[in-house]
């Protein structure tokens, strides 16, 4: 089998019968082909097309790869799951169950090793009525919300497999999903995405299968304490029961503030890291599609586009956009009382009226106060308490006509789509000067590359402070903290992840370690 690269082919292509196509692309006879992946190319607004990866079967595939330059013998490097050779006497244990843990629990399952999983929040149905109930003006459950949760802060949003790292495990996870229910089109699609209405369904799959494997998963239970004996994990505490271990996984997100300072009372070393703070920025869907698509912004073969952009301003800051999530909507993402932070999430549709993504200004340890570890995590909660206090609870919006060109604040044709309430808030008194500054550059940069992105009309959204972790719990080469032995820190909570993706493979690799081992 050869698989042929950047094949441009038109928008209306019926990918179920591509052997003709191929065919007079490469001149030759062949007895099949197949999409391999399939990316959507814009640059010249006259001539949207895709551009593709074909796998393709024929009796002449040497004469093809010598006519084709882009064209070659495909080697499918498969994952293979490990099975462990021996039994432990105590389960390992894994903490948290976003896609960091749910993937380490899933590999540890399928080697015969029984975990343990621990998951202060609750089951996807029960954690859907609880988010629910608070978008509605109910109550926060700190323990149980947007952020805490099976699936973790993932499953309430776009649900993007897309991801820089280049890792054989990147395709196991995607054939992972698609086997408890995800659409095949994440095998093709170049920006692949599931979408938390498809999301819900594929993590209550996973955990079904661990659980048929001999493993536990405990939802409401929360890590209160470490016991350790010479610098080792001996047992954890939670809910107040012991529970016996020498592996413990630590997977608790970027969210996970009071795991943080326990580590660091505790004396596990920690160090700070950057990270990002900005707003959510909303536009019509159609205007970023006929800004992207041209002419072609409603052909039927084309989703809603997204878009990814970053720029390096005059006064050092890096400003870049994130997470965008075509037509979805804003969300109140909070997870601590009187603090208000903010997310975006899209169905797998993506059919939503408005485009929303994160506009994220970069900062690091020296725009942090103290000495302390956690002093990002204290600039965060500065911001989050902010945005709660201005608003008293709800929301706060502002239009890029206020917050840009200082014109009173007015709705205009995009309504914010963020739940329960909004308040129009003044965010500088919300943000840093500096995030302040930054933020208005970037979106008069960004709007040269994106006609219409500095629109009056755009809605803001204040604050996104959860893009990643603020911290760094340090680990060595066999994924273990450095001064405690058996404590695995994973994923994006522990500063070595930065989305579903990228938690779900060293989640992987963890668990491969303790397989090993």
């Amino acid at each position: 089998m050869i698989i042929i690269n950047n094949v441009k082919l038109p928008l209306d292509t019926d990918f179920e019968n591509l052997k003709p196509v191929i065919e007079k692309t490469v001149k030759s006879k062949i007895d099949s082909a197949y999409l391999y992946r399939k990316s959507v190319d814009a640059r010249k607004k006259d001539n949207v097309h895709f551009c593709c990866s074909v796998l393709v079967e024929s009796r002449n595939e040497k004469s093809i790869i010598l006519k084709n330059k882009n064209a070659q013998i495909y080697k499918e490097n498969k994952y293979v799951w490990q099975v462990a050779k021996t039994q432990p006497q105590k389960s390992p244990v894994v903490v948290g169950f976003g896609p960091c843990g749910m993937f380490c629990a899933l590999a540890l399952a399928r080697a015969g090793l029984k975990p343990i999983v621990i998951e202060r929040g609750q089951d996807v149905d029960q954690r859907i009525q609880d988010v629910n109930a608070f978008l509605n003006g109910g109550k926060l459950n700190p323990e149980s919300n947007v952020q805490f949760g099976e699936g973790g802060a993932g499953t309430f949003s776009d649900g993007k497999l897309n991801t820089g790292i280049k890792d054989s495990r990147c395709r196991a996870v995607l054939l992972e999903f698609v086997s408890h229910g995800a659409g095949k089109n994440i095998l093709t699609d170049a920006k692949p995405h599931i979408g938390t209405d498809v999301l819900v369904s594929v993590v209550k799959s996973i955990r079904k299968e661990i659980i048929a494997l001999g493993g536990t998963v405990l939802f409401g239970n929360k890590l209160e304490k470490i016991n350790t004996h010479n610098n080792k994990v001996t047992s954890i505490i939670v809910n107040g029961k012991e529970i016996c271990c020498d592996e413990l996984v630590l997977a608790t997100g970027h969210s996970a503030r009071d795991v943080f300072e326990y580590l660091r009372d505790f004396g596990v070393e920690m160090e700070k890291k950057p990270f990002s703070i900005g707003v959510r920025i909303e536009h019509l869907q159609e205007n970023i599609n006929k800004s992207l698509y041209g002419k072609f912004y409603n052909h039927p073969s084309l989703s809603a586009a997204d878009y990814k952009m970053a720029v390096h301003l005059p006064n050092g800051r890096g400003v870049y956009t994130f997470c965008m999530c075509p037509g979805g909507e804003v969300i109140n993402s909070s997870s601590e009382e009187e603090k208000l932070a903010v997310n975006g999430m899209s169905n797998s549709l993506r059919d939503g009226k408005n485009a929303n993504s994160a506009l994220l200004v970069g900062v690091g340890p020296e725009d942090f106060t103290g000495d302390d570890v956690l002093a990002g995590c204290e600039l965060q909660r500065t911001i989050e308490q902010n945005a709660y206090n201005i608003c008293n609870g709800d929301v706060p919006v502002t239009t890029l006509g206020e917050f840009v060109y200082g014109e009173d604040f007015k709705i205009g044709e995009v309504e914010p789509t963020v739940k329960p309430k909004y308040s129009f808030a003044d965010f500088s008194k919300i943000f840093p000067t500096y995030i302040i500054e930054s933020l208005k550059m970037g979106i008069l940069e960004f709007d040269k590359k994106i006609k219409g992105f500095a629109n009056k009309d755009a809605v803001l959204t204040a604050p996104e402070t959860r893009s990643s972790s603020p911290v760094r719990i340090l680990r060595n080469d066999e994924f273990q903290s450095v001064n405690l032995k058996g404590l695995y820190p994973a994923g994006e909570g522990a500063g070595y992840a930065g989305g579903i993706m990228s938690a779900a493979v060293d989640g992987i690799k963890i668990a491969e370690y303790i397989i090993n081992k």
